[in-house]
């Protein structure tokens, strides 16, 4: 019975609770709150907070200051290891045979993946097995990743795929156990820049030794300021979006870890 409202729990924390967390839902819940009981100020504020997330100028600093924190390396410069792991999460809607596949815009862990093999890095390249349970996927994320990497010539016997997983924890202690069947010392794990802090504090809490390899930057900090970094975009919001969700994970794994 503990168990179970344990797991209640954990998933208010971390799936709806942040909804209304997030800029968009907290704006709403103060328009709500504002149009119920004609509070003039909420609903200012709603406005506000809704155009002030929807800016380039707020959203890509945030993005910057969540990307920070691992700045790129070049792959030459990279520390050896014992495999590469890559976290999934690059893939869209599943395509027939024969079809371009669907990929999004963190396809350059996948590619810096391959690049850190073909460097030396690691004689093993881990690929996890993603499915969140909402999606309709038959495939495991990682087999088409291995398909993929065969046809740039990583041999297949150098490939390891994990069991399903259906987030980073899951992907932390499958690799956690891997490393344990195989004697790894320390893996190379590779992904967005703008999530290795949530995935670090995983890997860290599954006891795997890792060097951060961060890829897919989406902030260039030379850029200049311009007229249309004040302008609202959908885009802009669903980036600040992102460094909250992003934040908020980060901020809700730590606890976990203090509360266990």
């Amino acid at each position: 019975m503990l168990e179970s409202g344990w797991t209640i729990t954990v998933l208010f924390l971390n799936k709806i609770l942040p909804i209304l967390v997030l800029p968009l839902g907290f704006s709403l819940f103060l328009l709500v709150i504002g149009l119920t009981k004609k509070r003039h100020s909420f609903i200012e504020a709603a406005l506000v907070l809704l155009y002030a997330c929807s800016v380039p100028w707020v959203a890509d600093r945030l993005e910057a200051w969540l990307e920070a924190k691992y700045p790129p390396i070049p792959v030459e410069q990279a520390e050896s290891a014992d495999a590469i792991v890559m976290l999934s999460g690059i893939f869209g809607p599943p395509v027939a045979d024969g079809y371009v596949l669907n990929v999004g815009e963190a396809s350059e862990r996948l590619e810096g993946s391959i690049q850190l093999w073909y460097h030396h890095k690691a004689p093993w390249l881990v690929f996890t097995g993603g499915r969140p349970p909402w999606e309709t996927k038959q495939e495991l994320e990682g087999d088409v990743s291995t398909r993929v990497a065969v046809s740039r010539g990583i041999p297949a016997d150098h490939i390891v795929v994990t069991h399903e997983v259906g987030n980073t924890a899951d992907e932390a202690k499958a690799v956690a156990q891997l490393v344990r069947e195989r004697g790894w010392k320390k893996v190379l794990l590779v992904t967005s820049a703008n999530h290795m802090r949530r995935a670090a504090i995983q890997f860290r809490d599954a006891s795997v030794e890792f060097v951060p390899f961060a890829v897919d930057y989406c902030v260039d900090p030379k850029r200049k300021t311009n007229l249309l970094d004040f302008l609202p975009s959908a885009r802009s919001l669903a980036v600040t979006e992102n460094v909250v969700r992003e934040a908020y994970g980060s901020l809700f794994y730590s606890m976990l870890r203090w509360l266990h």
